[in-house]
């Protein structure tokens, strides 16, 4: 068993952190995300499934636009474009599933 203390986990903007990752199944990623800063319109070629851990992000998909705070989860389909705005120091920990997804440069073939 691994476990993590994603409240405490040490992290520095701009420095994400890979907690866990296995080939075919999936990738654990920790990050923050200071106020005022973006993860940029993007997308992935695995399901996203991100997890709010502290403070607040608004979060575009489309057309939809929901602003989250700690506790919240969103899921994103492969290839879904998204954008993530912290509008207060942000904690996150994104995983994504299967790793590495359809198309993704370091898919076997």
């Amino acid at each position: 068993m691994e476990h993590w203390d994603l409240r405490t986990l040490e992290l520095e903007p701009h420095q994400p952190q890979v907690l866990q990752s296995a080939i075919g199944e999936g990738r654990a990623i920790a990050l923050t995300l200071p106020a005022g800063e973006q993860l940029q319109d993007h997308e992935v070629h695995e399901r996203a499934y991100l997890v709010v851990v502290d403070g607040e992000v608004d979060v575009q998909a489309g057309a939809g636009s929901t602003t989250a705070a700690a506790g919240s989860l969103f899921v994103f389909d492969p290839k879904e474009r998204h954008e993530v705005r912290a509008t207060a120091d942000a904690r996150l920990l994104l995983v994504l599933a299967p790793w590495p997804g359809d198309g993704h440069p370091g898919a076997r073939s």
